[in-house]
């Protein structure tokens, strides 16, 4: 006997009814975008085979923790196991949380906040480097580049364009960031001098 209280996503036979597109739009923003089977390229395989599927059973023993855990607007719950390894903190977190809660995985700013909060969280990791006996050093491999042979390995690779740009996306920040200190110390000693 299984739970009616478990969605049907999660069990081998389908005994639940399909929402209507009414209920759908009402309870999933921006559902209905790829409506028009030409807009998905997959379309042809989106059939339900429940012989092909070789599930087992109906419902996994749910992971303990899943109270707090993030998750989309779409799902009605947490998937019955997750991950726990980088567990969300600080204000990097706090954007994914936001994101989870508030826009759904089709809209682009649900992504673009993730991004944000990736972004947020390798600058968090970067200045609690320099508290630490060794900070990250943006000129990391230079030697390596110089004494093994570092140019040579780099031919016939297909990015051989894009390497133009590495010094710019890894330095880049840097010097960025370097400029804003020297130029906020300049002023601060322009003020206190006055």
């Amino acid at each position: 006997m299984t739970d009616p209280d478990v969605p049907s996503a999660y069990v081998r036979d389908k005994r639940t009814p399909r929402e209507t597109r009414e209920q759908l739009r009402a309870r999933i923003p921006g559902w209905g975008a790829d409506l028009d089977p030409a807009d998905r390229p997959s379309y042809p395989r989106l059939r339900y085979d429940p012989g092909a599927t070789g599930a087992h059973w109906d419902f996994p023993e749910r992971q303990p923790g899943h109270e707090g855990r993030e998750r989309s607007v779409e799902h009605a719950f947490v998937t019955p196991v997750f991950g726990t390894a980088q567990p969300l903190h600080g204000v990097s977190g706090a954007v994914r949380r936001y994101a989870y809660r508030r826009f759904s995985e089709g809209r682009l700013a649900h992504w673009l906040l993730l991004v944000a909060g990736d972004r947020l969280d390798a600058w968090g990791a970067h200045l609690r480097s320099f508290a630490s006996a060794r900070p990250d050093v943006p000129a990391t491999g230079l030697r390596t580049e110089a004494t093994r042979s570092g140019p040579h390995s780099r031919r016939g690779r297909s990015d051989a364009r894009h390497q133009l740009l590495d010094p710019v996306v890894v330095a880049g920040p840097w010097v960025a960031g370097a400029a804003v200190a020297w130029t906020g110390g300049r002023r601060l000693v322009r003020a206190l001098r006055r």
